[in-house]
């Protein structure tokens, strides 16, 4: 999954070579291109609505995260000791929601 900045034709044959399904929605511009070539512009991007809802849902937890400045700064030298952060925000963040 990936947001519009990276719906580029090479980002989307580099996923499909490597065997990854691609779901990422086409940008305006892109879909105007398309459009105005007609027959030769080629066939829209398959695109799944609700897997991409999905990642709205990850992505708005990764903010949060970075709402704690440990987290977002990286201060910790260990990695244990950053995910022992990560995983005490996480649980904060579920209990107060």
């Amino acid at each position: 999954l990936g947001d519009k900045g990276y719906s580029s034709r090479a980002n989307r044959a580099l996923l499909a070579d490597r065997g990854i399904v691609v779901t990422i929605p086409e940008r305006a511009d892109q879909l105007a291109n398309r459009t105005r070539r007609g027959r030769t512009g080629g066939r829209p991007y398959a695109f799944d609505k609700d897997a991409y809802k999905g990642r709205n849902i990850v992505e708005r937890a990764f903010n949060r995260l970075k709402q704690w400045r440990g987290i977002a700064t990286r201060y910790d030298k260990k990695a244990v000791n950053y995910r022992a952060g990560i995983v005490l925000a996480s649980m904060i963040i579920w209990l107060t929601t």
